[in-house]
Formats: structure tokens, sequence, C-alpha cells
């Protein structure tokens, strides 16, 4: 099942053209990504974005990452998934490290990041995406080193 569970995971990501900042904060654009998207999330759905703290975003299924994704985007004009570095089958489990690009609000140049994203998946439905800084630290937390 966990290479079910990759190809689950990596078909909810947005491709590289998509400006996140716009999708998230768009009702419209939003609703139309929930609509294809939403079935993924299980109604129990917790988000934990360590990208802004340690914060734990409810469980409220796809509302709860809407609203990680806000938060994070909130100092952000733009910002783009550049690519998909790696995914990593851990059963019940997806790593996903990403660069990532983006214009901070009031910024002249792009700034570039890696980050890394832990699904949690559970009959076919994500259950938990816990966010990372750095790529390592969602590495050891599921017994990898990078």
């Amino acid at each position: 099942m966990s290479k079910e569970n990759v190809d689950l995971v990596l078909g909810v990501i947005p491709p590289p053209e998509v400006d996140l900042a716009q999708l998230v904060r768009d009702d419209k654009l939003w609703a139309q990504l929930a609509a294809a998207i939403g079935p993924f999330f299980h109604r129990d759905f917790k988000c934990i974005g360590r990208l802004v703290g340690d914060a734990t975003y409810g469980q409220s299924g796809l509302n709860a990452f809407r609203a990680f994704w806000l938060d994070w985007l909130a100092s952000w004009d733009t910002y783009r998934m550049e690519e998909i570095e790696r995914a990593i089958d851990c059963g019940d489990r997806v790593v996903v490290i990403v660069r990532d690009v983006g214009f901070p609000r009031g910024a002249e140049h792009e700034l570039r990041g890696r980050n890394a994203g832990i699904w949690t998946l559970r009959e076919g439905q994500a259950i938990q995406w816990e966010g990372f800084p750095d790529p390592a630290d969602a590495l050891k937390t599921v017994g990898l080193a990078e």
C-alpha cells in the first residue's frame, strides 16, 4: 500500500507553476482545489506547521491545511514549489522534500528554500501533515538520516 500512499500524496501537490499564495488566498481558487483534493483529507486531519513555530491547526479536515498555509504565506507576495526533490515511502507515512521559491512582501529578490513535510495516511486519506523547515529533522522523525 505504501507505493500507493506516495502516489496519493504526489497527486495533491500543485505543480511548480502554481502560485500557492494566490491559490490559498483566493476563495474561488481554493474552493476548486478543495473539491478536487478534499476526499484525500480525513475529516479529523491535523496539520502541524513547524514552519511557523509549532502551531497545530485543529482537526477540521482540509480547512486545517488552508489555515496553516494562510499563516505561512502571510508575509509572501508569491510562493511556489520549484520542485519535488524526493518523495520517500515510509509505509503509512510519506516524506516529501521540496525546493520552494518566492518573493517576500516588499522584497526585491526571490528567496529559495528547502523544506519537508511528513504525510501520515490511513485507509487512503491523509490524517496528518507535519511541516519542517529543515528536511534533516523530517528524516530524523521517521528514523532516516540525510
